[in-house]
Parts: C-alpha cells; structure tokens; sequence
C-alpha cells in the first residue's frame, strides 16, 4: 500500500511539472466543445397506490421545451412532481414512465423497452446532480476531480491537459483555494459547487440538478444560481428544480416551467410571470415576489386557478421540434490549434483508476484497516491466553474444539458486519457515479474484490497466528498452513455473505439478519449438537452451514494425518479423549474429508460473490427507477 502510495505521489509531482511546462508555453485552457442540445419532451407518469388500487398520475401528459444557452427553473409547491418529472426527463426514474423526449435528431419512447438503447445514448450528454452531495469526504477537491477527468476523459489526454481542464474548471466555480481540502470539512455551498464540477469534466451539453440551493443561505444561494446562469450562457442547457427563491434569484432564471398538481401552469420567462397571471384575472400585488405569488395561486390560496391555466397553456401556440443537424457521436477537445478526438475510456483502464481510489480510501480510513488489524492482533493474544497449551494438552481436548469454533466465529463475524454496512454506506456515491456514466458496475464491483479480499485474508492471518501458537497447535509448517488457509477462506466467505445482506436490506435489518444467520451457522458446525445427536432432517439442514465445512477442516488440520495421541498431564487421572481418532468418531468427521471441505468453501465463495453482484445490480436499478 505505501508503495503504491509513493507512486501515486510520484505522479501527481510529474503533473505539477506538467503545469509549470504549461504556463511556460502559454497553452490556453481547453475546452470541450460540445453541440448544442434542446430537450423536447411529452411525459406521462402514474403510480401504483397497492395491489388492488388504482394506479395515480402524477404528471398529467406535461409538455416543453428547454433550449440550449438558457437558464431553467421547474417550480411548484409540495408534492406538484417536479421532482418527478427531473427523475423522468434524466431517466433515473422510468416505473410508470410513458412519452417521448427529444434532443436533437433523437426521439426516446418512454416506457418502450425496444427504446432502451435511444435512452442509453441520450443519457450520454445528460448529468444529473442530486439534491444531496454525495462525495467521498476521505478524498480533497483537487483528488476528487482526478479522479473523475481520469474516468472520464482516460488516458488520450496528456496529464498537462488534464490539469488544465481541471484547473480551469475549478477558477470558474471558485474552489481554485480549496484544492487541498478535504469535502468532508467544505462548506455546504462549496461541496455542492463540488459537484457540479466533478460533471463538468467531460462539459456534458445538458445538465440537471435537483434542489441545488437546498441548504445554502441567501448570498450562497445567489452565488450557486449565478453560477448556473453562466454555465447556461457558455451553450450548456442547465434545468434545475427550485422550492421557493427570491425575487432576485427568481429574475436569473431564463425560463420558469410551474407544475401544480401534476400540470403545468406556466411555461415562459420570469419576466412575463406578472403579466402571464394579469391576463387571467390574477393580479399580482405591487413590491410582492412574483414567485410567492404564483407559487400561492398554484397552491390554492386565490381559487382552484391550475385546471384554468393549464388549459390556457395549452392552447398557447407549440414550439416545433429542434432538429440539430450538426450533432456528432464524439466530443472533441480544442487546445489552440490542436483538436484531440476523446473517445470513451477503456473498462480497464478505469479498473485500474478504482483500484488506486480504492487503495487511498483504505489507507486513510484507518479504522477499517489500521485499527482493526491491531484489534485482531490483540484478539488474537487474548485467546490464545485463554485457551493456553489446548491444542498440546489432551486433557484439553474438548476446550482446543472451543477455540477452533471460537476463532471461526470470531472471524465469520467481524467480517460479516463490516460487509454489511459497506454497500449503504457507498451506495449513494456508487449511484451517482454509475448513472453518470462513470463507470459500469462491474469493473467497480471487481476493483472492490481485489482490494477487499487480500486485506481480508490479511486480518485472518494475524489473528491466527498468535493465537495458533499460544494454544499449542502443532508446530509443524503444513498444519499451520492448513489451518490458516480454513480460516481465510471463511473470513472471505463471511465477507461476501455480508456484501449479499448488505446489498440487499438497510443497515438495521442488514446487522439483525447477520446476526441470526451468524448463530444459525454455529449451531449446524457440529460442536454445540452433535451430528450423532442430529436426526435426518437435521443432519440434511446442517449441509447448507459453511461452519459445518469449516470446523471439519479445522479440526483435520490439527489432529489428522497420523497426529500420535496427546500426552496427559500427570496431575490428571484420564484424559477420555487424547486419541485423535476417537474424537473423529466422536464428533462424525472423515479424516479424508480437508481438500472436499476446502473445495465446498471455495465454490460457496464464487458463487456467493456472483450473488452479491447481482442483488447489487438489482439494487442500484430498484433505486434508480423507483
């Protein structure tokens, strides 16, 4: 890891040699030059209530169009679906979705499963920030951007490039000073800046965001929406949702499209709002925000006006469809007078970028790394105090079966619940990123196993090994690798379990289900009851416990392949069990049975892991399209 971690800091030094070269010959800062998109859409949404009610509309066959180079705010009160119709027109909520969106020359049906791929490409120039910041806080601002321009612009760009987009991205929306903060310890205006930024790397022509003002006060909330309003006038087209905005904020905003009860009310300028409501018979009062107001008409306070002015929306004149002639299937980058064609990165080389992510978030999480491998050290000692010269000692045979149960458990469960909680944990994170075309889950998904499982095997190791050898195990080499390969294989074992519960419940239910399941496994391992003991029914059940295959194992490490009887202390009168081959016969175990039980845990681990993977999959989707 420390190695790893010099190398990243050697290049993060050639970038600043890079930057210097790069002020040195005056290149200008490039831009992505992309073509302009309109968004024309028709969008009906109903939700089911239940089993046997009827379906709900939410969005009443909406219409409109949000053009390029314009600033546009989706209003309306409480529950009038405007963040509905955001999650619709982004795609990140498509159950009970019908319509059409339009950008360009291409035409998506909503809720038409031959139009999947329509949408998948129309997603491509789209981004969509969430009203909720969703960073890692382990990462400062300058890593957090590397690391998105390396998933998303790859590796066709110089890293002096790179730099300069970065750079020039950063001095746009003022967090040039912040670059060495962590976002864990930004302000609530600057992460939400953070944000927007990170999607700005690869300057998708559309942009959406949810609520970006929720939380900021009034000069941050002006800053942010000035900012947006620039962002608008370089030929972006921003569309954002607004609960209730000033009057200054109110008059950036290019367009206003006003939802009330599921339809919309207004769809115009913010300039033409006063005399839009005048020509219905509502007069707004003079020195009144004329977002109150028709925030209030929208919401009942003068009369049931919507049905009114949604009817006399529609029969406003429509707007044609925009047909882009001029749109292309890459996006280029301009430096001077060099054009540079940026092509998708390579799953592979974003493998490798999440692996190096993954690496620097456990270096610096030290309580998921540092202090846990201590705690399995120290653990370690003390069981191995505990159950002192058990493994040598054969009137201690049955306190030696004890331990090898105990440090199974021990290990099954500080790896489970750790999983557990991983996928809540990032899922946020890994939502956003995955909907914003960072990249695909899977090679996440692998760049987390490969970074995951040898810290796992690594905590099973110190754990075993004081503790193998204050017992008074065997100290012959091959019994020990034995016995530490066992529990490896459970630790990673129990590991995937928990990223299966964890991707699959909350964290509350996720620790209660762990925690039974846990115990269950312990009953069926064949130390609490014995399989003699089990009747048939039983004895089947006990095969799906991969204790039971792990405490077989253990044990044949230690006490099979021709281990002589233990000797008994002379201050014992009998040791009943110091043959190992009567406690085979005692506890039902085949002495040929170690490499069998090995294989069942490896095969149980691929195939648990390949579980995990899709109940991931199926979460994210359920979470996006919900």
């Amino acid at each position: 890891m420390t190695s790893v971690l010099k190398t990243l800091q050697g290049v993060r030094r050639k970038m600043k040699e890079s930057d210097n070269q790069c002020r040195t010959l005056q290149v200008t800062m490039p831009n992505l030059s992309h073509t302009p998109a309109d968004i024309e859409f028709n969008i009906t949404l109903k939700v089911s209530q239940g089993m046997m009610s009827k379906k709900k509309t939410i969005l009443k066959d909406v219409s409109g169009l949000f053009k390029s180079g314009e600033l546009t705010a989706i209003m309306g009160p409480s529950g009038a679906g405007k963040t509905s119709l955001l999650n619709a027109l982004t795609g990140f909520a498509t159950h009970g979705v019908t319509g059409t969106i339009r950008s360009g020359d291409k035409l998506c049906e909503l809720g038409d499963k031959n139009s999947t791929a329509a949408l998948k490409e129309y997603r491509k120039k789209t981004c969509y920030i969430l009203q909720d910041d969703r960073l890692n806080p382990l990462f400062t601002v300058e890593e957090h951007m590397w690391f998105a321009a390396d998933l998303k612009l790859g590796n066709c760009l110089t890293e002096k490039l790179k730099l300069s987009v970065i750079d020039g991205i950063l001095d746009t929306l003022g967090l040039v000073h912040t670059k060495n903060t962590k976002s864990s310890r930004l302000s609530g205006g600057q992460r939400k800046r953070l944000s927007i930024a990170l999607e700005l790397i690869d300057n998708p022509p559309v942009v959406f965001l949810d609520e970006p003002t929720t939380g900021l006060d009034s000069l941050t909330t002006t800053q942010c929406v000035e900012m947006l309003k620039s962002l608008a006038q370089g030929g972006r087209t921003i569309v954002c949702t607004i609960h209730q905005p000033t009057a200054t904020i109110y008059s950036m905003f290019d367009q206003v499209y006003l939802l009330a009860e599921g339809m919309c009310i207004y769809d115009g300028s913010s300039g033409d709002t006063v005399p839009y409501l005048a020509s219905a018979g509502l007069q707004c009062p003079k020195y009144h925000n004329p977002a109150d107001y028709i925030l209030e008409v929208a919401s009942g306070d003068y009369g049931n006006f919507n049905e009114i002015l949604a009817e006399k929306r529609g029969q406003a004149e429509k707007v044609a469809p925009v047909v882009n002639t001029n749109e292309t299937k890459v996006q280029s980058l301009s430096c001077g007078k060099i054009d540079i064609i940026l092509n998708p990165p390579h799953e592979l080389y974003k493998f490798f970028i999440l692996f190096t992510r993954c690496i620097i978030q456990l270096h610096r999480d030290w309580s998921v790394t540092y202090l846990k491998l201590l705690l399995h050290v120290l653990i370690g000692i003390f069981v191995g105090l505990l159950f002192q010269d058990a493994g040598s000692d054969g009137s201690k045979t049955i306190n030696n079966m004890g331990y090898l149960l105990a440090s199974m458990t021990y290990l099954t469960y500080t790896s489970l619940m750790p999983a557990v909680l991983r996928f809540p944990t990032e899922l946020a994170v890994l939502k956003k990123e995955n909907f914003n075309n960072w990249y695909s889950l899977k090679t996440y998904y692998i760049a987390v196993l490969i970074t995951s499982i040898p810290l796992q095997i690594c905590y099973s190791f110190v754990y075993t090994a004081p503790s193998y050898y204050l017992t008074g195990q065997p100290q012959e080499l091959y019994r020990f690798a034995m016995f530490a390969l066992v529990l490896a294989i459970v630790t990673v074992l129990a590991d995937a379990i928990g990223n299966v519960i964890g991707s699959c419940t909350d964290p509350v239910n996720g620790t209660f289900f762990g925690a039974v399941l846990t115990a269950a496994m312990i009953l069926y391992s064949g130390y609490v009851v014995l399989f003699s003991d089990m009747s048939a029914t039983m004895r089947a059940v006990s095969h799906i416990s991969f204790m039971k295959y792990g405490f077989e194992s253990m044990v044949l490490s230690v006490y099979a392949y021709g281990r002589p009887p233990l000797p008994c202390p002379e201050t014992k009168d009998y040791c009943p069990i110091r043959h190992p081959t009567e406690l085979m016969k005692i506890f039902s175990f085949d002495k040929d049975n170690y490499w069998s039980d090995i294989a069942v845990l490896f095969v149980a681990n691929i195939i648990i892991r390949i579980i995990a993977y899709l109940t991931l999959k199926r979460t994210i989707k359920s979470t996006v399209r919900a």
